[in-house]
């Protein structure tokens, strides 16, 4: 079955907001095995919706769109879909009846243009919209095409798709895509996919595809079979391959995020950390504390910008910051082991470098950075050139600290 998701939306085109309504959609009928054949984006406009209709259908089976179903004269897609289908519209009742409980328990008055939320084809299957007032609707044509409305606010289009589209649409698939995602950090994707080109260019069933995300690489594995635990049973051997090649990048799998990853491991070992930053500015220690439960393990981080701090905070000597300057492996390695002194912490981790774009020199150019991890009275030092924007160089310095943690408690 071929799939085409068309958000209806002016503001869309202007930019106003994103459609990530799309996105969350494509994914969901992937892991039905339906094909998204293709996304479009059209205004509040009659001609163009219906146009739109015409031309999607010309190669798919299903129209799924997103928006145009609020009570004013714009609003227009479920409208469109019944005109397309030659169909008229009625009061559902039970729908009626939902919105006028609405209205009443909200104290407001239940006017005229918001009952043209509740007009439907008479044989459509509608939708109840359990966070708003505009029901979408599954509306099909004798022809065996169908077009599927869903409001546009993603709180209202995400459940009702989940609990009333998916369990329609399993009827009409025999197979399932079941996606595997390898989050890999600290190599770059075009020499991950290096790595493991031989298995992209020879797997068919899993499939494998790798992207570049932020600043980190991923490795999608998406197999199709009759069933989810079949389709699982096929991606373990290609991941179990893949983990044995790329094994000191991968630090996650599906949405776990490099911070969370640290975060547990931190608290599930027990180890005690504080953070020393200087070009960061406390991005590191921000990073850390979104993970829940931080708490039992992060004990502090400091802010040491300038040498002076450096020296009163930390202890890094003068000597130290006169003969190698305060971008230096020597002064991250003070810093590192410093905090983590002073602080009564088992690891320390330190960032210092140039982020721009001013303060670069021939020897120490914009983008140098040095990250330090003192961890049991050994302390280790990595030197990274970055380059981008300030914001990047710190962004990345930020998460190339975590991910030093990582390698070392691990």
């Amino acid at each position: 079955m071929n799939a085409e998701i068309i958000a209806v939306g002016t503001e869309i085109l202007l930019g106003d907001i994103v459609n990530t309504n799309a996105q969350y959609i494509s994914r969901e009928l992937a892991n039905l095995g339906i094909n998204v054949y293709k996304q479009e984006v059209v205004g509040d406009n009659e001609e163009r919706v219906l146009e739109s209709f015409k031309n999607a259908f010309e190669n798919s089976d299903i129209i799924i769109t997103t928006g145009g179903l609020g009570p004013t004269p714009d609003d227009l897609t479920k409208e469109m879909a019944a005109k397309y289908f030659n169909k008229e519209l009625v009061l559902h009742k039970e729908s009626y009846e939902n919105l006028k409980k609405f209205f009443e328990k909200s104290g407001r008055e239940l006017v005229g243009s918001n009952e043209k939320q509740v007009y439907f084809p008479k044989d459509a299957i509608v939708l109840k919209n359990d966070h708003g007032t505009a029901p979408g609707a599954i509306i099909e044509g004798d022809n065996g095409k169908k077009i599927v409305v869903l409001p546009g606010p993603p709180r209202e289009m995400k459940p009702m798709f989940d609990n009333y589209v998916v369990p329609y649409l399993k009827e009409f698939t025999d197979s399932v895509l079941v996606s595997k995602v390898l989050r890999t950090f600290g190599i770059g994707e075009s020499r991950m996919a290096e790595i493991v080109n031989d298995l992209i260019v020879n797997q068919t069933n899993p499939t494998l595809a790798p992207y570049a995300k932020d600043i980190e690489a991923i490795l999608r594995i998406t197999a199709k079979a009759k069933n989810e635990k079949e389709a699982e049973e096929l991606i373990k051997p290609v991941e179990k391959e893949i983990r044995r090649r790329l094994e000191e990048y991968i630090y996650g799998e599906g949405e776990t995020s490099l911070e969370e990853v640290v975060g547990e491991l931190l608290v599930k070992k027990g180890i005690k950390i504080a953070t020393a930053e200087s070009c960061t500015g406390g991005m590191v220690a921000e990073k850390l504390i979104n993970y829940a439960g931080i708490s039992e393990s992060f004990l502090e981080g400091a802010v040491t910008y300038s040498n002076e701090a450096k020296m009163k905070r930390l202890g890094v000597k003068k000597e130290t910051l006169d003969k190698y300057g305060a971008v230096s492996k020597e002064t991250a390695r003070e810093m590192a082991e410093g905090i983590a002194k002073a602080a009564g912490a088992d690891l320390g981790v330190s960032t210092t470098g140039i982020a721009g774009p001013g303060g670069g020199t021939a020897e120490k150019p914009v983008g140098l950075v040095y990250i330090g991890v003192y961890y049991k009275g050994n302390c280790l030092v990595k030197e990274f050139n970055f380059t981008g924007n300030r914001n990047r160089v710190r962004v990345r310095t930020t998460m190339s600290a975590l991910d030093l943690v990582r390698r070392t408690i691990k």
